[in-house]
Parts: C-alpha cells; structure tokens; sequence
C-alpha cells in the first residue's frame, strides 16, 4: 500500500509517471453488482453533507484531476459538478471494491480505498450541490440527434435520452449526467462499455446500448454532449 500511495502522490504532484498501475498480486476484490446488492447499497448510502464534502474535496486533492468544484479543466478526467450524490457514491465504491480495473482508475482506487462511506457520501453531496457545467440543447442538425432522440430500433439501440435525459441533465440515481462531459472522457467509456472491458453499469444498459455503436458514432455523441 505505500508503494501506491507514493505513485498516487507523485502523480498529483505532476510527475510524470504515465498510467498509475496497480501493485503486484491486486485485482478485483468485488463481483459485479446485481440489481438488489446495489438497491442495498444506495438504501445504507449515509446522509451527506456539502460542507464536509468541500472539505473531503480539498483535503483528498480532488481539484487536482476534476477542478475546484468538480469541473474538470483535463481532457483525461471527468466533470462531477452536478452529477447526482448516489451516482457519485456509487462510482467511489466501484473504485474501491474493484469493479473499475482500467489504468486510468488506479488513481481513484488508491482514494476511494483511503475513504469511509461517510466521507464518500459527504463529497458526492458537494459534486451534487453544484451546478452542471451547460445543458446539451437539442442539435437537430448534428449527426447524433437521431441517437440520442430516437436511438436505432434496427440496432435495438435505446436513445440516449431515454436514460440521460433530453437535454443530458441525467437520470434517477445512479444514472450519471452527460451535460458538458468532457469529450475524451467519454469517448473513452463508451469504448470501454463497448469492448466489454467495463461492465459495472448494473443493469448493463450501457454495455447493450454502446454494443453496436462505431467509431465514429461515439465520437459523435461525444461531441453532442460537450459544452
């Protein structure tokens, strides 16, 4: 674990290390979720608090990756401003028990591995506080409206915004806003639920969803969603 902690360190300091890996002999620590387990989890979620979150926030060096109040300023890292507390708190605990496995989670695991749920709820009520960086207005003109408005029944594609909502302004719970994301980001995950390398979506909606999309379909509605 100091190993860990001694990259996670450098790399907040701007070291160039490239991907955080994990130590030897770590791997996955948790099964997916099934609906009850995670119905569970987000009904035991503690009751958060803004002002402990800023401080969480400050103290855990969140900035470092995702801005001074959850808005990214990295093309590499997510926007959390705005996104709803059990969605939030849901991620930390994928980062903590394993679920997310990818390079560029390293850093979270080694975090969310140092937090209590508690803290975890408080800092998720911060990032939900705040306010969504832009709504995403309908772009008829744009080469992904049709998805996300009416999806690709031949494809069996559901639309985007049957889950994320019309304007990207997000979901019930756990299902994360899309409104003014950081572009490389998302690209990125949707390749990730695509390629079958991330599958902690647990009603593997967005594993199904992105199955079929192309390359350039991602990149796409990457762009709709962007500020």
């Amino acid at each position: 674990m100091k190993i860990r902690y001694a990259l996670l360190a450098l790399s907040l300091a701007g070291v160039g290390l490239g991907p955080v890996m994990a130590e030897p002999g770590t791997g996955p620590k948790a099964e997916p979720w099934t609906p009850a387990e995670l119905h569970a989890a987000l009904a035991a979620m503690p009751k958060g608090d803004p002002d402990r979150g800023r401080e969480v926030h400050d103290r855990m060096f969140c900035a470092s990756c995702h801005g001074p109040s959850g808005e990214s300023p990295s093309r590499n890292w997510p926007t959390v401003a705005g996104q709803r507390g059990p969605y939030v708190y849901k991620m930390l605990l994928d980062y903590r028990d394993g679920r997310l496995l990818e390079p560029e989670a390293e850093p979270m695991a080694v975090l969310a591995e140092m937090m209590s749920e508690q803290e975890m709820a408080d800092v998720a009520a911060f990032y939900d506080a705040q306010e969504l960086p832009a709504l995403a207005p309908l772009r008829k003109e744009h080469p992904a409206d049709t998805l996300v408005r009416r999806g690709d029944p031949e494809r069996l594609i559901t639309p985007c915004a049957a889950c994320h909502g019309v304007e990207g302004q997000g979901g019930r719970n756990e299902t994360p806003a899309l409104a003014g994301q950081q572009p490389e980001y998302l690209v990125r995950a949707m390749r990730a639920f695509r390629d079958r390398s991330r599958d902690n979506d647990v009603y593997h909606g967005m594993g199904q969803f992105a199955w079929d999309l192309t390359d350039a379909e991602i990149e796409a509605l990457a762009d709709y969603y962007a500020r």
